[in-house]
């Protein structure tokens, strides 16, 4: 092995042994929960933005909190509400005028979307036009207001929340905006044991405090990583067939999604679903995505692109119902 390859060799180990103390960072202030930590993480790594969906009380903003102080980024939260407006989010000019001279000019007071880490909490309780001016901003990682163009800090991570269970007063996204998500996130109650330690650990004295094991630079050096992973061909073709497949009317589709799916996903699905396999082998300590990695990450990263019919929702089917049927109707490359 020549001294640069074995350089490069210890870099890498370097930074992918961060991920492990990031994790056990997390496990400080947030019991169980592994399934939504490890896919905030790839996430965070494959450089997305996450939708949380759960009920009230399940340490949602903890969690965000924690990845924060974690990671020792800025962090900023926002509890959407009907009568916020979209400069409440990015930012508005002020008139200032010089004392000195009497001159006046504006000035443009940044929201609090210029921050690293930010908690849209409840995002469909805004209307759309509030909706619509983050959503651009986490497109275009910019805000345009006044004839200027602002760039938003890197990195740059959305963690949007919403309840399943209240629809009153909701405006649920647009399907062309939940798109715009890297993984729907469903965060479930935790089982018997770990509810146990999480009374324990709140109604007692403080606990730890959070380490902070990793700064912005290195958070961008694993974003940088993540693209350099390998993927087979063979594993590429297996995710745009399966993509392709959960669209009615492709020779592959099988019957469920014919009969259940309305409108399938689209391309940015397969590129989605290809940048989180690669960070979750990161997260593993692996330079190559493997078969476990797709099938893993394939609900978090379709469930919320495909729309259902209205025979779906009359016989109880779920979209992961539906990526439960491709996985099977579409089995993997053998290796």
């Amino acid at each position: 092995m020549s001294e640069d390859t074995a350089a490069q060799s210890a870099a890498i180990e370097q930074r992918t042994a961060r991920i492990g103390d990031l994790k056990r960072a997390i496990a400080t202030a947030i019991v169980g929960q592994e399934d939504v930590v490890e896919q905030l993480l790839i996430g965070l790594l494959a450089g997305g933005h996450c939708l949380l969906e759960g009920v009230p009380g399940l340490g949602k903003t903890l969690l965000v909190r924690t990845l924060g102080e974690a990671l020792r980024l800025d962090f900023r939260r926002v509890q959407f509400t009907p009568d916020l407006m979209p400069s409440d989010i990015l930012g508005t000019e002020l008139l200032e005028e010089d004392h000195g001279t009497g001159h006046r000019s504006f000035r443009f007071q940044k929201g609090p979307v210029f921050t690293n880490l930010l908690l849209a909490d409840e995002l469909n309780r805004t209307p759309p036009k509030t909706q619509a001016a983050l959503l651009e901003a986490m497109q275009e990682k910019t805000v345009s207001y006044g004839g200027q163009t602002y760039q938003l800090p890197r990195p740059f991570f959305v963690l949007a929340t919403q309840n399943p269970l209240e629809q009153a007063g909701t405006y649920p996204l647009p399907e062309a905006q939940l798109d715009r998500f890297l993984l729907l996130v469903r965060v479930g109650y935790p089982t018997a044991a770990e509810e146990r330690d999480i009374l324990a650990r709140t109604t007692g004295s403080a606990g730890d405090e959070v380490p902070c094991v990793m700064a912005a630079e290195d958070v961008l050096a694993l974003q940088a990583m993540v693209r350099e992973v390998y993927l087979s061909g063979d594993l590429l073709e297996w995710i745009t067939t399966l993509v392709r497949a959960s669209r009615p009317g492709d020779a592959q589709a099988p019957a469920d999604v014919a009969t259940y799916v309305r409108w399938g996903a689209g391309p940015r699905a397969g590129q989605a679903l290809v940048l989180c396999a690669k960070a979750r082998a990161l997260l593993h300590g692996r330079l190559a995505a493997t078969r476990e990695d797709i099938a893993a990450l394939a609900a978090p990263v379709l469930r919320h692109r495909l729309l259902l019919s209205f025979a779906a929702e009359a016989e109880g089917k779920s979209t992961d119902d539906i990526v439960a049927s491709l996985l099977a109707h579409l089995p993997p490359p053998t290796a």
